[in-house]
């Protein structure tokens, strides 16, 4: 049943795969920078957000209108016959008057009326506009986040996945190099067929683990194209991002409870709504607009050949009872920053729990790398001592396949624990609300939604958008 001293040699030189987080970087290798900044240029959800947020830009122009004239000119012509026979009494009789003919009317005229008080509703769209902007602009932050934590763990992912096929392929020739030594070593009735029948086994499970192994890969490669926009290019390996942490936990949930976009998007959702209370309060209030026009009418009968006109008059509306509905509203618009309010304070404790949880597996995941570090190399030498005590005959072949199949479990949790790790520290940078390319110091142009508001904000007229659409 041993091993000669030249198989064993050969087999324990196989297994030992390389793990890929720790293997040199060839010179043409992709960076997870390099994928971060292809995700935050081309991930097609997040440029939809983007247009999302310059959409809700135009809000705040529409909000201004109300400050604004509304302007309007008419206009009119045509043909008209008229066929009139009158009487009228005189001092003297009766006269009687005949008017035959066709004339061709027309006018033209302009109108314009400008709010002077509105119960401040103008004043009060406007901020709440505004706010909708910046409660636009955290969502964005959300979502930003979201891509670059979701294109982090794809890359590390992926990595993963990697190097667990080649430790699994790297098993199945070791695992064949067996098969075939212990096969020899039965032709010549070293072992038995039990033996042998060892061998195929742990081969057939090994050569299953690697299909597996090459199954999820594909499957991670394409979410890999998914997020990030492209196949991977010879990734280097990942790092963790502890330097821009917080140095405590107490730290990090202070930091997530200010700089979380999730946070700080409820404080403007709270905003948004207090403003509507305002905005509907206004119905009650009086209107108080300035009208002018202006008319120019020409041929309006056989015998009124010009005409001109111009008016100018101030209006005022009190209203009185419109039937309830403005009530309504104003106590439904309350109910509605009550639960803003309290949605605050939930997404206060979920972030507070958030970011705690991924300190926690943050701190774990430290230690299960240098655990599974010691794990291998004691796994390394166990191999060792028992190819050498089979090789004298202190132990059999399922010995060998055993610890050789206990290797393989270090080298995969080693790794396993080398991507949790680097995971982790992208999630806790995440949950505090650091997640930004200007953080990571990547390079790339940072998207910057003010641009575009400060664009369309005073645009009195015009359909093109600022890009030229």
């Amino acid at each position: 049943m041993p091993f000669s001293g030249k198989s064993w040699r050969l087999a324990l030189a196989a297994s030992v795969a390389p793990v890929l987080f720790l293997a040199p970087t060839p010179v043409s290798a992709e960076t997870i920078e390099a994928a971060l900044v292809r995700a935050y240029q081309d991930n097609p959800q997040l440029n939809a957000q983007r247009a999302s947020v310059r959409s809700t830009d135009e809000n705040v122009p529409q909000a201004l209108s109300g400050y604004r004239p509304q302007i309007s000119v008419t206009a009119s012509g045509g043909s008209q016959y008229t066929d009139v026979v009158a009487k009228q009494s005189t001092p003297t009789g009766v006269a009687r008057t005949e008017m035959h003919g066709v004339n061709g009317p027309w006018s033209a005229g302009a109108n314009i009326s400008q709010t002077l008080y509105n119960g401040g509703r103008t004043a009060n769209r406007t901020r709440a506009a505004e706010s909708q902007v910046s409660a636009a602009r955290e969502g964005l932050r959300v979502l930003e986040q979201s891509v670059l934590l979701a294109a982090a763990t794809i890359y590390m992912d992926y990595l993963r996945d990697s190097a667990i096929v080649e430790v699994q392929r790297s098993n199945v020739n070791v695992l064949e190099q067996t098969l075939k030594q212990t096969q020899d070593r039965f032709n010549v009735g070293e072992v038995t067929r039990t033996d042998v029948a060892q061998s195929q086994a742990q081969l057939a499970a090994g050569r299953t683990q690697l299909l597996a192994a090459e199954s999820t890969l594909t499957t991670t490669r394409a979410n890999f194209r998914r997020i990030i926009g492209s196949d991977p290019q010879n990734p280097q390996p990942g790092s963790p991002v502890d330097r821009y942490l917080p140095k405590t936990l107490a730290q990090a949930v202070n930091m997530g409870l200010v700089e979380n976009p999730n946070v700080t998007a409820a404080m403007y959702g709270i905003d948004v709504s207090f403003l509507q209370v305002k905005v509907n309060e206004g119905a009650l209030f009086p209107t108080v607009t300035l009208q002018g026009n202006v008319q120019q009418a020409n041929e309006q009968t056989l015998t009124a050949f010009k005409g001109f006109s111009a008016s100018a008059t101030a209006n005022i509306s009190i209203p009185i009872y419109q039937g309830g509905a403005e009530y309504a509203l104003i106590r439904q618009s309350k109910e509605t920053l009550a639960q803003q309010r309290l949605n605050l304070d939930q997404v206060r404790d979920q972030t507070r729990a958030t970011v705690a949880q991924g300190w926690g597996q943050l701190i774990a995941t430290k230690s299960q790398v240098a655990s599974a570090q010691a794990q291998v190399t004691a796994s390394e030498i166990a191999l060792n001592g028992v190819r050498e005590e089979a090789r004298v005959g202190q132990r059999t072949t399922l010995d060998v396949l055993n610890a050789q199949q206990a290797l393989v479990n270090a080298r995969i949790a080693l790794v396993t624990a080398q991507h949790d790790r680097v995971v982790a520290s992208y999630t806790v940078l995440n949950a505090v609300g650091r997640l930004s390319p200007v953080t990571l110091k990547l390079r790339t142009s940072v998207y910057d939604p003010s641009v575009h508001y400060h664009q369309v904000r005073d645009s009195w007229f015009g359909v093109r958008t600022p890009d030229g659409r």
